[in-house]
């Protein structure tokens, strides 16, 4: 009798591996798959550490330059950049789902990735609380919902509690500062916006359509924030973020409310993205304690 049920458990255990899926991705379009994806290459850094978090991180096959987190990712066959997707090497690895990124991507690549017959999954989220989701889906995508479900679960809770702590504090106009040269900022649909929400902020050029608009000192000088938050590319505070000591009339300037937060942390949309968002938000609480008393 239990060698019949067991039996039976693996029967059906193998049936439902084998079942088809279908995913809707960000752009509303549906990705139709006859079984869950054992050969996936992305096509965004941020796209891998989203699938080793969804528990899907041993069928990458094949991903793009920089994608260096987890320790296990930088071990992944490269197929060329985010921007120039090598397609020689795409078909050698023969994947059966390609998950890319709509704001990342050349509409060209993707369409001559789907010209090959492979089923393309498109990914763009714009707010923070929507990596959540993301996580499900690419559990869905991998066959890997149990992991998924687990990781969104615990990004959930983590996301709740920064909005408890910190969504309805006094609101503290902020300018986040991607680059130098072009100065370049984010706007109201970049997710670094929705962080900045969370933490009782308020983007300064939130009203700006494009996703990371050029803007010019005047505009910001203009914008008079009271927290400027830089990025830049590595590890370490970016030299240039010290620029902006000689415009002493600006709010920020003059209370030394000048921070940096790891472009790692803050600008791939991923479950680390909450760390990033729990460092601004503990800046701009910092902001909020050097306000003039009285």
């Amino acid at each position: 009798m239990l060698k019949t049920l067991l039996a039976l458990v693996i029967v059906a255990a193998c049936r439902m591996a084998g079942a088809e899926v279908l995913v809707k991705d960000d752009t509303g379009a549906t990705v139709s798959l006859p079984q869950p994806a054992q050969r996936i290459i992305t096509l965004a850094p941020h796209l891998v550490e989203t699938l080793f978090a969804a528990g899907a991180g041993e069928k990458l096959v094949g991903t793009v330059q920089f994608s260096n987190y987890p320790e296990e990712a930088k071990k992944i066959t490269r197929v060329g950049s985010y921007e120039r997707v090598d397609l020689e090497t795409v078909v050698a690895l023969k994947p059966d789902l390609i998950i890319g990124w709509l704001s990342g991507n050349s509409a060209a690549n993707i369409e001559k990735l789907r010209g090959l017959g492979f089923p393309v999954y498109i990914s763009q989220i714009d707010r923070i609380e929507d990596v959540a989701s993301e996580i499900e889906r690419f559990g869905i995508l991998a066959g890997t919902s149990a992991a998924g479900n687990a990781a969104a679960g615990r990004f959930r809770e983590r996301f709740a509690a920064l909005q408890e702590r910190y969504s309805k504090r006094p609101p503290v106009r902020t300018f986040y500062q991607i680059w130098k040269q072009p100065l370049m900022t984010v706007g109201g649909k970049q997710i670094i916006s929705s962080v900045i929400r969370l933490c009782g902020g308020e983007n300064v050029f939130e009203k700006l359509e494009m996703l990371a608009p050029t803007v010019t000192v005047e505009a910001v000088i203009a914008a008079n924030p009271e927290a400027i938050v830089a990025s830049g590319m590595g590890e370490s505070r970016p030299e240039w973020l010290d620029d902006w000591k000689r415009w002493t009339s600006i709010t920020a300037v003059a209370r030394d409310n000048l921070f940096f937060v790891q472009p790692e942390l803050i600008q791939r949309h991923t479950p680390r993205l909450l760390d990033g968002a729990e460092r601004l938000c503990q800046q701009l609480e910092t902001a909020r304690s050097r306000r003039p008393r009285g």
